[in-house]
């Protein structure tokens, strides 16, 4: 397994890396875990694209000083503050149904917050941000989890909030009001806010290292040990 970490120079550059793990894996079979701390950004959905706010929405995002960008994975807008931590997993798609993914990567996670002191619950207050089907709570919403597979990849990727859950709800509630998504912003939780350790660099190695022992744990132990390709 390749293990990425730490964030590109900016905002497009760090995108094509994560990029560069769904084709590693597509082209060699091999998984690959990166968890960081993505640069500050408001990254719109595909369905947020079509609504008839969406260039309001951007215009709130900017007013806030967060760059509106589009991405290929996931739901409605999710902050990212330069605290929020992301995380992605790349596996061969073969062998596994989409939902076997989801419970995998949402147990690895579980295990995560366990270390970092938070007990997390799978599900979602209501009205939370980027609603979905595959979150976890723990005083409001504080994960959420999406899933791309195309070809001979599969992607399970999602963010964390670790802290800075009232400079989300700030940026978020203009934009969802935009957007017509109901959105509650007392729904947003936070590691910090559950009483864990939230430095985001801590919360990034331990969600890594979660998801690399989980991988390897679910692969009945045949999976290679973890290569550092921090540099790459």
């Amino acid at each position: 397994m390749r293990v990425f970490e730490e964030r590109a120079a900016d905002i497009d550059a760090d995108r094509e890396r994560t990029r560069e793990l769904f084709a590693h894996t597509a082209a060699t079979g091999e998984p690959t875990v990166r968890a960081w701390t993505p640069h500050r950004q408001i990254a719109f959905g595909r369905r947020d694209t079509r609504a008839d706010g969406y260039d309001r929405a951007r215009e709130a995002a900017e007013a806030h000083e967060f760059p509106p960008v589009e991405r290929e994975v996931g739901g409605r807008a999710v902050a990212y503050t330069g605290s929020t931590v992301a995380f992605a997993r790349t596996e061969p798609a073969e062998g596994r149904n989409i939902q076997q993914r989801y419970a995998r990567a949402t147990a690895d996670l579980q295990g995560a917050f366990d270390r970092l002191g938070v007990e997390a619950r799978e599900g979602e207050p209501p009205e939370s941000f980027c609603p979905g089907s595959h979150s976890l709570q723990a005083d409001g919403k504080i994960a959420g989890l999406a899933q791309r597979v195309t070809g001979d990849a599969a992607l399970v990727a999602g963010i964390v909030v670790t802290r800075d859950a009232a400079a989300m709800a700030r940026v978020l509630e203009p934009i969802y009001d935009a957007l017509d998504v109901a959105f509650d912003p007392d729904s947003i939780g936070s590691v910090s806010r559950a009483d864990g350790d939230a430095d985001p660099e801590t919360v990034a190695r331990t969600i890594e290292q979660a998801l690399v022992a989980g991988y390897r744990d679910g692969d009945d132990g045949s999976a290679a040990d973890a290569t550092d390709d921090r540099d790459a």
